[in-house]
Protein backbone atom coordinates (compact mmCIF):
# COMPACT_ATOMS: atom_id res chain seq x y z
CA UNK A 1 0.00 0.00 0.00
CA UNK A 2 1.39 3.38 -1.01
CA UNK A 3 1.30 5.94 1.80
CA UNK A 4 2.02 9.14 -0.05
CA UNK A 5 5.51 8.27 -1.23
CA UNK A 6 6.64 8.03 -4.79
CA UNK A 7 6.97 10.23 -7.84
CA UNK A 8 4.97 13.42 -7.80
CA UNK A 9 4.02 13.11 -4.13
CA UNK A 10 5.96 16.07 -2.81
CA UNK A 11 9.44 17.37 -2.66
CA UNK A 12 12.33 15.02 -2.13
CA UNK A 13 15.14 15.60 0.27
CA UNK A 14 17.63 16.32 -2.54
CA UNK A 15 15.40 19.04 -4.02
CA UNK A 16 15.07 20.63 -0.57
CA UNK A 17 18.85 20.65 -0.22
CA UNK A 18 19.24 22.17 -3.67
CA UNK A 19 16.77 24.87 -2.79
CA UNK A 20 18.62 25.64 0.42
CA UNK A 21 21.93 25.70 -1.44
CA UNK A 22 20.51 28.08 -4.04
CA UNK A 23 19.20 30.37 -1.30
CA UNK A 24 22.61 30.37 0.36
CA UNK A 25 24.27 31.30 -2.94
CA UNK A 26 21.85 34.19 -3.48
CA UNK A 27 22.38 35.40 0.08
CA UNK A 28 26.16 35.28 -0.39
CA UNK A 29 26.05 37.35 -3.57
CA UNK A 30 23.66 39.88 -2.01
CA UNK A 31 25.83 40.16 1.10
CA UNK A 32 28.89 41.02 -0.97
CA UNK A 33 26.88 43.45 -3.11
CA UNK A 34 25.24 45.24 -0.22
CA UNK A 35 28.52 45.59 1.63
CA UNK A 36 29.89 47.64 -1.27
CA UNK A 37 26.83 49.86 -1.24
CA UNK A 38 26.98 50.32 2.52
CA UNK A 39 30.63 51.35 2.41
CA UNK A 40 29.78 53.95 -0.25
CA UNK A 41 26.84 55.16 1.83
CA UNK A 42 29.00 55.44 4.93
CA UNK A 43 31.55 57.55 3.07
CA UNK A 44 28.86 60.04 2.03
CA UNK A 45 28.84 59.22 -1.68
CA UNK A 46 26.04 60.47 -3.97
CA UNK A 47 23.18 58.04 -4.77
CA UNK A 48 24.54 57.19 -8.23
CA UNK A 49 27.87 56.12 -6.74
CA UNK A 50 26.07 54.08 -4.07
CA UNK A 51 24.09 52.33 -6.79
CA UNK A 52 27.20 51.71 -8.86
CA UNK A 53 29.04 50.33 -5.83
CA UNK A 54 26.14 48.01 -5.04
CA UNK A 55 25.96 46.81 -8.64
CA UNK A 56 29.71 46.33 -8.75
CA UNK A 57 29.55 44.39 -5.50
CA UNK A 58 26.84 42.10 -6.86
CA UNK A 59 28.92 41.42 -9.97
CA UNK A 60 31.99 40.81 -7.82
CA UNK A 61 29.99 38.52 -5.52
CA UNK A 62 28.76 36.53 -8.51
CA UNK A 63 32.31 36.17 -9.82
CA UNK A 64 33.55 35.12 -6.39
CA UNK A 65 30.75 32.58 -6.07
CA UNK A 66 31.56 31.18 -9.52
CA UNK A 67 35.23 30.86 -8.52
CA UNK A 68 34.41 29.14 -5.24
CA UNK A 69 32.16 26.64 -7.00
CA UNK A 70 34.79 26.10 -9.69
CA UNK A 71 37.59 25.29 -7.25
CA UNK A 72 35.46 23.00 -5.09
CA UNK A 73 34.02 20.82 -7.86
Amino acid sequence: MNRGRGPGRGRTRSSELTSAADQLKIAFVLLVGLSGGLIALQSGAPPTVIGAATLGGVVTGGALLWYLIWITT
